[in-house]
């Protein structure tokens, strides 16, 4: 809710701000001659998380913004990121829900959830070749710990 000192409170939650802006004036506008209304969100961020170049949260400055601007602003996906398994999660009537987006479909663009609201987080999964690199690094390190173990305990047994 929103207050105005003349016209008391207006509910103003769910709609957008060209919605709150026509209200505003259809409330204001006999007490006042021309009167002009500019209504912007404050504080509208997104959460870009997981397999992308720079993960963070991103200050939204439009009214609206899409997922492929949103992972854009996060410096777009790692290449070994999964397209088919990107997940949105919204709060939605104060209860978190987890939307399962795929990038390669043309669906995407005709969905609801293809615009982002306030607060939404994406979170793009890593596939399985990050997760051999990983466990290829442990293996190297495992090897090398075992091969200086081995030269310090003959270089112990020989002194």
């Amino acid at each position: 809710n929103i207050q105005f000192p003349t016209v008391g409170a207006m509910k103003v939650a769910g709609l957008t701000t060209s919605e709150v802006q026509a209200k505003i004036l259809e409330k204001i506008g006999p007490s006042m001659k021309q009167p002009s209304v500019t209504v912007r969100i404050m504080n509208f961020k997104i959460s870009v998380l997981g397999d992308v170049a720079k993960p963070g949260i991103y200050p939204v400055t439009n009214e609206r913004i899409t997922v492929t601007e949103a992972l854009g602003l996060a410096g777009d996906l790692n290449i070994t990121a999964l397209r088919k398994n990107v997940l949105l999660v919204r709060e939605i009537n104060g209860e978190r829900k987890f939307i399962p987006i795929d990038l390669t479909s043309e669906a995407l663009f005709s969905s609801p959830n293809y615009y982002l609201k306030n607060n939404d987080v994406i979170v793009v999964q890593p596939g399985k070749v990050k997760y051999a690199q990983v466990s290829r690094g442990y293996q190297t390190t495992t090897i090398l710990l075992s091969a200086l173990s081995i030269a310090a305990l003959v270089f112990t047994a020989f002194k």
